[in-house]
């Protein structure tokens, strides 16, 4: 049997209704949004629109227009970083970063801007107090992951927005292992600018993210470009989303993003939640019983859905490639794009073996895998 178990980096398979919704979407359509006034490029915005508004109203938009599309997490990290971010400014971050937030504040300083990355307690959590004793009277942004993606550590960050706001500095999240495993509504938190994927837990293609953006804040555009208006105008548009979204939108997998969204809202979001927090309770159990096994992260309580483990005596890659070539189970090992989180828990270089269950996994997929690791450990 093969199992798919790194849904951590990707979520697989989709939902059949992303397959429809794309394939319609380039047959039937196939044209760009906003660049012209016929039929078919009236269709393809408002696919687009309608994608924009119900992910405005599933994370909480009041506005739907601050809802921008990317082509990533990490593109949208990069456009809040830089398009906010002036020299002198001071960003508060963590120890416990993946690259896509980890680069982009180390590029900032270099141009200026002064960061403090807080260092977490052993299991990856970063405390409100923590944050709030690196405050300056010149932080401008509070930057972090809401859960990661080597350990699962979920950051307390209703509290952190209430630290960030009364410094007077934004508050950006990551919601990369987050967004539709965790209920997420930007204005009920205080979240004032959220990065999240679509093609992990949104079901969506590789290829999709979003940026959320608060009202009254401006950021400058990453790119420029052609947006469908204000042609005569060498400036960028001032309106939202257009200023932040230069060049061809992706149609077919923003239909596809939107086929996920739906799939979610029709599955319900508790009942992903509760499968997938059950398929890790499951492994997190199957892991401890096995002598050997290190464990990373928080055994209890909240926690996402990915999870991170090492065995004495054996190489995280080399159970990896055994994994996959002797019993056709995917995972992933190694650093996992994240190096302060592994130099954080002791894991550093070699990094760990990643097992990050999805909605499509079933009971017998985990069995197999503690199975296959015994084997293979013996």
């Amino acid at each position: 049997m093969s199992v798919f178990l790194d849904n951590a980096a990707t979520s697989f398979p989709k939902p059949d209704a992303v397959y429809l919704a794309m394939d319609a979407a380039m047959r039937e359509i196939g044209v760009a949004p906003g660049r012209g006034g016929y039929r078919q490029s009236l269709a393809a915005a408002r696919i687009v629109y309608e994608a924009r508004s119900a992910l405005a109203r599933f994370f909480g938009v009041s506005d739907s227009s601050r809802l921008v599309f990317t082509h990533s997490a990490t593109e949208s990290i990069n456009i809040a970083v830089f398009g906010l971010l002036k020299p002198g400014d001071h960003v508060v971050s963590t120890s416990v970063e993946h690259n896509a937030l980890s680069r982009p504040l180390h590029l900032a300083a270099k141009r200026g801007v002064e960061v403090t990355f807080v260092a977490s307690d052993a299991d990856g959590v970063v405390s409100e107090s923590a944050i709030a004793r690196a405050m300056r009277p010149n932080t401008r942004l509070v930057a972090l992951a809401h859960c990661s993606n080597v350990t699962g550590a979920v950051q307390p960050i209703a509290d952190i927005a209430r630290v960030a706001r009364r410094g007077g500095a934004l508050f950006l999240v990551d919601a990369a292992q987050s967004a539709g495993f965790f209920p997420l509504d930007v204005e009920q938190i205080g979240i004032d600018l959220l990065a999240a994927p679509g093609h992990k837990g949104l079901y969506g293609p590789p290829g999709t993210g979003i940026l959320a953006i608060g009202p009254g804040i401006d950021l400058e555009p990453l790119q420029v470009g052609g947006t469908g208006g204000s042609a005569s105008n060498p400036e960028p548009p001032e309106q939202m989303p257009e200023r932040l979204e230069s060049g061809t939108i992706n149609t077919p997998a923003i239909a596809g993003l939107k086929a996920g969204l739906d799939f979610i809202e029709a599955t319900g979001l508790d009942v992903i939640r509760a499968k997938e927090t059950a398929l890790v309770d499951q492994l997190l159990a199957g892991l401890s019983g096995i002598a050997g096994v290190k464990l990373y992260g928080p055994l209890q309580g909240e926690r996402g859905a990915a999870v991170s483990f090492n065995v004495e005596g054996h190489d995280p890659a080399a159970l990896g490639y055994l994994l996959d070539s002797e019993y056709d189970i995917s995972v992933r090992v190694g650093l996992h794009c994240a190096p302060d989180v592994h130099r954080s828990i002791g894991s550093f270089p070699e990094g760990t073996v990643r097992v990050s269950p999805g909605f499509f996994n079933t009971e017998s997929d985990i069995g197999f895998f503690i199975k296959a690791l015994r084997e293979i450990i013996s």
